[in-house]
């Protein structure tokens, strides 16, 4: 009972169904088997009609119809591995039909509609066995246009003119609706191909536009005030995207950050002060698996900070090379750090403002160090 008690009350519904005029209990096999016919089923205490099942040869295949309260509200049919077969839908209590698919084998194919209760489209797509939806074009419950995927050739009429919409017959411009009166996106279309999207605030102003040229493609991202705040460039070759170019603005619009790559390789970093003057620059060289870094830092007067390099490890780490420097504002050499080929400092230098060598030590693998003069 603990069990039976949380089920919903159509669950305790008792049903009783026909076929031919004859009793049949659907759960006991011996009651149809060989047999053919359309079953009928209807609740015990109101009589209502609940649902209709085919039978060939003893086996549920072919017509199913479902009713609510008497109405009809699903309709399809199976085949004999009990997967839906053909057309099917599905109707609200008042008649109107909801749902309108096709099936094969239980994988849906072809164009499937939606409507509204209002009888108007909400949602139609095509659909292609083992690819999925192909093409689609949805409404809002005004009629206008809120979403649209394309395909290579059109794929929807006569329900939606998508020959001109996907721009196959030139190029297209289409706007997209939420649930405002004012746009959320506009986009251009050509030969089934997005070539331009663009979309937008509440304000009307762009939050985000995307490119295509070619092989190239261009993302830039907006504040609600219509300030650049992100910039991204990138190339498709085959069946991969590389980035090539990613850029970082301020709220004021001031580049901030810049990131270069070639051939899927980085080959640059930039950070700036929002006086844009450079900050940081890092440049790569060298091999993927024995890449070098570079690294820069200026001040915000422009002079150089400091300067390093490091090697990629074949571990994925990195290990300083060479010599690293610091400077002062004046240009001044501040202090000097030499590596040995394992990465380790092995000499540290360093200096005051007026070049006097305050320090100049060797280094030793275990941290201590000697003068090398006082």
């Amino acid at each position: 009972m603990a069990l039976t008690c949380c089920w919903p009350m159509a669950a305790f519904a008792v049903v009783d169904c026909k076929l031919g005029g004859a009793a049949v209990d659907p759960a006991n096999g011996n009651t149809t088997q060989g047999k053919s016919g359309m079953m009928r089923c209807v609740d015990r205490d109101s009589g209502v009609l609940v649902r209709e099942q085919e039978l060939r040869n003893g086996k549920f295949v072919g017509l199913e119809r479902y009713y609510e309260g008497g109405k009809l509200v699903k309709e399809f049919s199976v085949n004999e591995r009990g997967n839906k077969q053909g057309r099917a839908r599905e109707f609200a209590p008042s008649g109107q039909l909801l749902r309108d698919e096709t099936f094969d084998n239980g994988d849906r194919v072809g164009i499937g509609r939606q409507f509204r209760a209002n009888g108007r489209l909400s949602r139609i797509a095509f659909v292609a066995a083992r690819e999925g939806e192909l093409a689609v074009a949805e409404f809002t419950a005004e009629g206008r246009l809120a979403d649209l995927r394309c395909d290579r050739e059109p794929r929807l009429a006569p329900d939606v003119d998508d020959a001109r919409l996907f721009g196959f017959g030139g190029a297209s411009q289409v706007e997209l609706y939420g649930n405002a009166a004012t746009p959320r996106a506009r986009l251009t279309l050509e030969k089934g191909v997005r070539v331009r999207q663009e979309f937008l605030y509440d304000n009307g102003k762009p939050q985000r536009i995307v490119l295509l040229q070619g092989d190239k493609r261009v993302e830039q991202r907006f504040s609600a005030a219509g300030v650049k705040l992100f910039e991204g460039q990138s190339v498709v070759v085959g069946t991969r995207t590389q980035v090539e170019l990613e850029q970082r603005f301020a709220d004021s619009g001031t580049l901030t950050n810049e990131l270069r790559w070639k051939g899927g390789a980085p080959v640059s970093e930039s950070d700036y002060y929002l006086s844009g003057q450079l900050r940081r620059q890092v440049v790569y060289s060298g091999e993927p698996e024995a890449r070098e870094r570079r690294i820069r830092r200026y001040y915000d007067t422009g002079k150089l900070a400091g300067e390093g390099r490091y090697v990629k490890e074949a571990r994925g780490g990195e290990r300083a090379v060479g010599v690293q420097k610091t400077f002062f504002e004046d240009g001044g050499l501040q202090s000097e750090t030499t590596y040995d080929d394992r990465g380790r400092p092995s000499r540290e230098r360093s200096w005051d403002r007026g070049g006097r060598l305050l320090r100049d030590d060797e280094v030793f693998e275990d941290r201590s160090r000697k003068a090398y003069s006082k």
